[in-house]
């Protein structure tokens, strides 16, 4: 295969004629949008070394990342590890007072919290519950208290409480993958154990500064550079607009931050290039043994998008390394041709037409031979 170079400016031209084609299209369908409400799709390519750089709309809006924060959380457990101050496989019960761990992992009569270890958190194999989506034992469901209470101000504490409460652990660790937020919650609570900061200092000072990621915050607890902050697009769950909600504080280290393509572009780039921690500690975390999804893989605290398991006639399809966020919030890299795409439908019923604008977006991609 002949090496990728710069297109020339009218193949470039041509492509975001393409591109804009694509996200119109998907703009103009509204998709889980009540009626009568705008869309507010964005979308931000780039790919450094065939000069591509393309933005929809011309101007950005700040919007909540939903899962995509996951990555943020990664990346300061990743730093903590080359610092010497923790390791993958340390047990979380060396840093939590055992009332806190209390019921959370207990499976069969048996407690594991003494088995569980920082990579059962960041791959989702710990066997705890998952409050945002896991089943309950009595009462509502957790999606549904953000819809009936949207005044209230959830607290780490408290979500882990919901959990223990409420829900039961899946399984031993290490023997199942079972998505869970309440895992990384924890994980914020570890993070902070061990540094004595707050989570939403650390992502300012360690990621959000040092990258100037200006107008990226974590909701409910810090500022951005950039201040003061303009309201956050809408953000459509189970058909409300839950961007003014204060039950969005449900999120923490799960998924709590605000962010623009822009920024989360600069945030990708800087992740996948080796500039936020060191080279053995990305190739940890960017093996993916475990099935999200059909199509969608997990490694530790980062998915990766296998095209040719979501449709056989994508076979060739880089693998796409990244997040999803449940309101069709998609962050992803190719690190092979370094090219970065990041789109934002703002609404949880969205999800599936997101994918297939993904695949128009990599088909246009490959014809250029970006990728």
């Amino acid at each position: 295969m002949a090496a990728k170079t710069d297109l020339a400016s009218p193949n470039i031209s041509k492509l975001t004629q393409r591109l804009d084609n694509i996200f119109r299209k998907y703009e103009q369908k509204r998709i889980g949008m009540p009626k009568g409400q705008q869309a507010a799709l964005q979308g931000r390519i780039c790919s450094a070394r065939s000069g591509l750089d393309y933005r929809f709309p011309d101007t950005s809006r700040p919007y909540h990342i939903a899962s995509i924060g996951k990555l943020f959380t990664m990346t300061l457990i990743g730093m903590l590890v080359d610092q010497g101050k923790l390791t993958w496989h340390d047990r979380i019960s060396s840093y939590f007072k055992q009332e806190e761990l209390e019921r959370l992992f207990l499976y069969k009569g048996r407690d594991y919290a003494g088995d569980v270890t920082i990579s059962h958190l960041l791959g989702h194999t710990s066997g705890i519950g998952d409050y945002f989506e896991g089943p309950v034992n009595s009462g509502r469901s957790f999606a549904d208290s953000i819809l009936s209470e949207p005044n209230r101000i959830w607290t780490p504490s408290e979500l882990i409480a919901f959990t223990r409460e409420r829900q039961q652990a899946v399984s031993p660790p290490g023997s199942r993958f079972q998505y869970s937020d309440t895992g990384f919650i924890l994980l914020g609570q570890l993070i902070e154990k061990v540094t004595g900061s707050t989570f939403g200092s650390l992502l300012r000072t360690r990621i959000f500064e040092p990258l100037n990621m200006r107008d990226t915050y974590l909701m409910f607890y810090t500022e951005p550079l950039n201040v003061p902050a303009p309201a956050i697009s809408p953000l459509w769950f189970k058909k409300h607009d839950i961007s003014g909600f204060n039950s969005l504080s449900c999120d923490w280290s799960g998924g709590g931050i605000v962010s623009t393509t822009d920024d989360l572009l600069v945030f990708s780039q800087a992740l996948h290039g080796g500039r936020l921690y060191d080279p053995s500690t990305l190739q940890t975390v960017t093996s993916f043994p475990h099935q999200f999804r059909p199509g969608i893989h997990y490694g530790l605290g980062m998915m990766e998008i296998q095209f040719e398991r979501l449709f056989f006639l994508l076979r060739g399809y880089p693998r796409l390394r990244g997040h999803l966020g449940i309101t069709a919030a998609h962050l992803h890299c190719d690190p092979a041709s370094d090219t970065h795409i990041v789109l934002n439908f703002g609404s949880d019923a969205a999800m599936h037409q997101s994918f297939n604008a993904l695949i128009a977006i990599m088909s246009e991609l490959k014809k250029a031979q970006v990728l």
